[in-house]
């Protein structure tokens, strides 16, 4: 029985499982199911009305979780005074409630048993009497915990798929958003370090310096940066969309009056700069008229090409004219940074990204609350 279970062995349990359901959904983006179609189609009934009936699928959940960690126990016996039973309301006062709510997920103030039409001291078998609403959730509630103890359903994939889904739900909402003011130069570079760099298992971590840059323009514009009198800063487009399909030279784009090509930005995370990446920016830049194209990334030019791209770089600019500037996000951030009148400009931009692109996800927006909370 729990009782007998380590509790930091049964919260070890819920992150595993958590982090493993995660490591799914990013993966593909979507559920990954192997349950039998009717079973599945019920537990969506209940995923589905998890935000306006919190108390069914967190009762439902605790006793999924109580399932894996004590095989024999009939889990419809949610009550320690039924007989056979357990005590389903202190395991999730104290284990999966607390879960839920830090994992941002649907939760009850304290206990999904403190729903009435939950607390009855009966078996949750098909003759459950208690008045869950509608019927439809009432029946596909029952349904699984019969599936459960009476089919030979596993409850690991049970497991899996509930979380999957509140990840999905949960992904899909918006959340609101730390915009801390009058930060130094410094700490608003650590913030933006450990932001970009923290092992997500999301997509999109790659974004994050692509939006800081394009935060950092977007406040040289409103600040009436003498460099780009005249001219527009183009919207960003989306991240999976490739440069020579969209017209555009990088992830970042500036024109002059005449819609012509001013300045340009690609940004590479996790990647040395390689002479390879730096010959596919000279075929974009020699039909353009761009004057300055940067090459910025997270890590540092590979070694073994330095002297190539050096030399790169001035035939570039001696035959074309363009300036190719190769740099580290984190410097070029900070360089312009400093030339802001008021950085928390460059914080207002940085974080009405966050909230608006559509590749950020909850995990990236929670990460950027807790780095702001521990400031």
């Amino acid at each position: 029985m729990s009782e007998h279970i380590n509790g930091d062995k049964i919260k070890k349990f819920l992150q595993d499982e958590y982090d493993k359901a995660m490591i799914v959904v990013a993966q593909q983006e979507k559920y990954a199911c192997e349950l039998p179609e009717i079973i599945r189609k019920h537990v969506d009934t209940v995923l589905d009305a998890a935000e306006t009936s919190k108390g069914v699928f967190t009762v439902l959940f605790t006793s999924l979780i109580y399932k894996a960690l004590n095989p024999e126990q009939d889990v419809r016996k949610h009550q320690s005074g039924i007989e056979g039973g357990y005590s389903g309301r202190t395991f999730d006062t104290k284990y999966i409630t607390p879960f839920l709510k830090e994992r941002g997920f649907p939760s009850m103030a304290e206990s999904g048993w403190l729903t009435r039409s939950l607390e009855q001291k009966v078996p949750y078998d098909m003759d459950y009497t208690g008045a869950i609403t509608p019927k439809k959730l009432k029946k596909s509630f029952l349904s699984v915990f019969d599936a459960l103890e009476n089919q030979n359903i596993d409850v690991g994939k049970l497991i899996s798929y509930c979380l999957q889904g509140m990840i999905i739900n949960r992904d899909k909402k918006d959340i609101s958003l730390a915009t801390p003011q009058n930060l130094s130069v410094a700490a608003i570079i650590q913030l933006l370090s450990q932001h970009f760099l923290f092992h997500y298992f999301s997509h999109g971590a790659a974004r994050l310096p692509v939006l800081a840059l394009y935060a950092i323009y977007q406040s040289l514009f409103e600040d009436d940066f003498k460099r780009y009198s005249g001219k527009t800063l183009l919207g960003l487009e989306s991240h999976t969309s490739a440069d020579t399909r969209s017209g555009r030279l990088g992830d970042i784009d500036i024109i002059d009056d005449k819609g012509n090509p001013f300045e340009a930005v690609e940004v590479k995370f996790e990647i040395e700069i390689s002479h390879e990446i730096v010959t596919i920016a000279r075929e974009k830049i020699q039909p353009s008229t761009v004057s300055r194209y940067y090459i910025l990334s997270t890590k540092s030019i590979l070694d073994k090409d330095y002297s190539k791209i050096e030399n790169d770089v001035k035939q570039i600019k001696n035959v074309h004219g363009c300036q190719l500037i190769i740099n580290g996000v984190f410097p070029t951030l900070k360089y312009y940074l400093r030339l802001l009148d008021d950085t928390s400009l460059f914080i207002k931009n940085y974080v009405h990204l966050l909230m608006t692109d559509k590749t950020i996800k909850y995990e990236h927006k929670r990460k950027w609350n807790e780095l702001i909370s521990a400031l």
